[in-house]
This record gives C-alpha cells, structure tokens and sequence, in this order.
C-alpha cells in the first residue's frame, strides 16, 4: 500500500525531487486539459483588476501567472508554498513572463499562512489542498486573510462517480500515471503518492461542509472533465447556498 502520509517535511521533499520535470508531466498526463482547469478557476474570481490574490500551493506557480493573464488581470498575486525547489522554477517563469513587480512567491504553510487578517482579495488553490495535514486549519487560515467578501476558488482531483468512466479512471490512476511519472521524473515515491492521494482525499460533500464550518457561504463544488476534477469555489460573506454541479468543458 502507498504511504499517503502528509508531514510537511515529507512532501516538500517528494515535490522538490520532481520540481524540474513537474510541469512536464502535468501538460502530458493531463494531455493539456490542466490549463483550461485553471483558467476556469481565475474566472470564477470575476476580477476587476484591483485584487490581490494568494495563491496557496503555489508550486510552479501556474495559477499565479494564470491570475495575471486574465483579462482583467489581478492586481497583484502572491504564492505561498513549503517546497523551496518548485518555487525556484516558478521564479524563473515568473522571470521569463516579465512579471516579477507584480508576482512574489513566498515560502511558507497553508496551515500558518505569513499573511495578515483579511488583507486579501481571493484565494487560489490548484491541486494543493489534498497534500495538506490539517485541512480544516487551513480553510480555517484561509477565511482569516481574506477580507469580507473575499472569494474562494480551488482545484482538486477527484474520483469520476459513473460506473465504467471510473474503472478507467482508477486503472489510468494505478497503472498509467505511475509508469510515466516514474520514467519521467526518475522518481519512484512522488508518482506513487499522488494517484493514491487523489483516493484517500475526503470526499467532495465532505470537502464542501469543512469549507461552510470554516466560515465560507455560497459554497459551490462543480465537476470538471467528466467529474475527475472539482472547481470548489465559495466567498467570506453571508450569502447562503450550495449545490454541486457538473461540466465537461
């Protein structure tokens, strides 16, 4: 069976082992689709160009340089995640982009984020929250830094719920993605660990009620891609609401 334990220590050092290779095998595993997943998630922020948006989990920082490709584009972003060798590629694209006055990546916690209350705009995770010890900290930490009103969106994988789609799926998961990451990257733990985190992650009703405990209102769980990823988007206000949705686009 696969270690899914989540101390941080250990999962940086699984992500900093694949830093150089993991956008790669994102496009490729993904077969490019990941890129639309994010564009979907800066959308649903609806930004006016004035926000300052956190990107936690940040990685190789994708979704933060998707947040100042948007039209329009976010006021400022900053990612926040614990792997030192994945934020040093996300600095060069940064660099790349010509986007170093506007996106500051920072190494730290989702559980202790190095921000103040209510001083951010959105939040922004893609395909973090599963690699987190304490999820309900974290939710809890993320409706602390945003201001009232602040919006929420997140990315995760999720198991597709149609019988014959997640056979496939599940065999995709067990079979295909371990072989290719492994070769790929040379790294025999990190492309074991993350199908198997993606089945041991809580379940989505379940992931929506921590966020509403957390203090989100309008929460909202929507399937992407034949349900094998779920946009989770939600605000820090007193609208009331939930319901979970499906989209192939």
């Amino acid at each position: 069976m696969t270690d899914v334990s989540k101390s941080a220590a250990r999962i940086a050092g699984m992500f900093d082992a694949i830093a150089t290779r993991y956008d790669f095998l994102n496009h490729l595993l993904s077969a490019g689709i990941d890129r639309r997943w994010r564009r979907r998630a800066i959308q649903s922020l609806a930004l006016t160009g004035r926000e300052r948006v956190l990107d936690l989990c940040t990685g190789t920082a994708d979704l933060a340089i998707a947040a100042m490709r948007a039209r329009p584009p976010a006021s400022r972003v900053v990612g926040i995640d614990f792997a030192g060798a994945m934020l040093r590629v996300g600095r060069e694209k940064i660099a790349r982009a010509r986007l170093g006055d506007r996106v500051a990546l920072v190494r730290g916690d989702a559980t202790r984020i190095p921000a103040a209350g209510a001083s951010v705009d959105a939040i922004t995770i893609a395909f973090g929250i599963r690699n987190v010890d304490d999820v309900a900290l974290a939710c809890a930490e993320m409706r602390r830094v945003l201001k009232p009103g602040g919006r929420l969106a997140i990315l995760e994988f999720a198991m597709p719920t149609t019988p014959g789609l997640s056979a496939v799926y599940r065999w995709y998961l067990q079979r295909v993605l371990p072989r290719v990451g492994r070769a790929v990257s040379r790294h025999d733990a990190a492309y074991g660990y993350l199908p198997a985190s993606i089945g041991a992650f809580t379940a989505p009703e379940e992931f929506v009620k921590i966020l509403r405990q957390a203090g989100f209102e309008g929460v909202r769980a929507v399937r992407l891609t034949f349900g094998s990823v779920i946009l989770y988007t939600g605000r820090r206000d007193r609208d009331s609401g939930f319901e979970i949705g499906d989209s192939s686009r």
